[in-house]
């Protein structure tokens, strides 16, 4: 009788955490065995050799780790991938210098880190001695293709995941637990067909076929990764702007026409972020950037970061 129940009892507690997420605030969710990454493996290797990391040594840490989410949570059964909108309200007034969307408020590794631990309480409340751990942008995990393989979205060619529904403009982020659930059908559809927006809008050459992403060339990586003094000389005049990330390749993405502005009262931005003009980011002090971005993501790049790519951007 146990053994006849148990695809029930994997389906209703995949149904309960699922709602859960929903009342929690999270776009989307999905389930997928914990199992090894077989099909990125040789993509990841391919992608490191080639050095499309840069100088961003720490992608070649922990490689086993990053393919196989039972080497970071001991005898794991299952990924939850998660989605949390960010697309905001409201812009930045055109004649300035920009920031990526998802860093106008509150840093959302908080935002969501809270979420997900009041999502791993509920299930533990709810369901049993579940242990886990909780992951966004911060750990040796795919993200990306966790998602597809939960049903969440495909990989678009500039590498980023794509909902039909909500397009691009959000976060992810993951549960990964030793309980055994009902798995969702992975995404396999390819929904960008011939377009190639994204790859020619990036104006550093950073998307490749194959959906490959040198993030060498990225102006994200130039504006927050690279941690030199001096920007190289050979992307000057390419940044249009952009002096914390970069959203050209989901700007021109046509799925993301279906975003709508997300309800997170913490990732409203500092009114000065969307009032500041050129001259008021030339002119910015460090008591202002710690008075706009104490809780940003924007605080990666410290003051001296971000008056090193306002210069580097000013002189183009």
């Amino acid at each position: 009788m146990e053994i006849f129940n148990k695809p029930v009892k994997l389906k209703s507690n995949a149904a309960l955490i699922k709602q859960k997420a929903k009342e929690l605030g999270f776009l989307s969710c999905g389930i997928a065995k914990a199992d090894f990454l077989e099909k990125e493996a040789p993509r990841l290797e391919n992608w490191l050799n080639a050095g499309y990391n840069g100088k961003m040594a720490y992608m070649e840490n922990h490689f086993d780790k990053r393919l196989d989410p039972r080497k970071l949570v001991d005898n794991a059964k299952s990924v939850i991938s998660l989605t949390y909108n960010y697309y905001p309200k409201k812009n930045q007034r055109t004649d300035s210098y920009k920031v990526a969307k998802y860093a106008y408020g509150t840093d959302y590794h908080f935002v969501i880190k809270e979420k997900l631990r009041e999502l791993m309480n509920f299930i533990q409340e709810e369901i049993g001695d579940v242990s886990g751990r909780a992951f966004t942008d911060s750990a040796p995990v795919m993200e990306g293709a966790w998602a597809q393989k939960s049903g969440i979205g495909w990989v678009g060619k500039n590498t980023i995941l794509l909902s039909k529904n909500h397009g691009s403009f959000y976060n992810l982020a993951e549960l990964i637990i030793d309980l055994e659930l009902d798995e969702d059908l992975p995404f396999l559809t390819d929904h960008c067909g011939s377009c190639t927006r994204c790859i020619d809008a990036c104006p550093t050459d950073a998307i490749l076929p194959e959906r490959t992403v040198d993030a060498s060339k990225c102006i994200s990586y130039f504006t927050i990764e690279l941690k030199d003094e001096i920007i190289p000389d050979e992307v000057q005049g390419k940044f249009e702007d952009w002096i914390f990330g970069c959203d050209i390749c989901q700007d021109v993405c046509p799925w993301n026409r279906f975003s709508v502005p997300h309800n997170e009262e913490k990732y409203e931005p500092h009114p000065a972020l969307l009032e500041y003009t050129k001259t008021d980011w030339e002119e910015i002090t460090e008591d202002i950037f710690r008075e706009i971005f104490k809780k940003s993501a924007v605080k990666r790049t410290k003051f001296s970061g971000l008056k090193r790519n306002i210069n580097f951007v000013s002189e183009q």
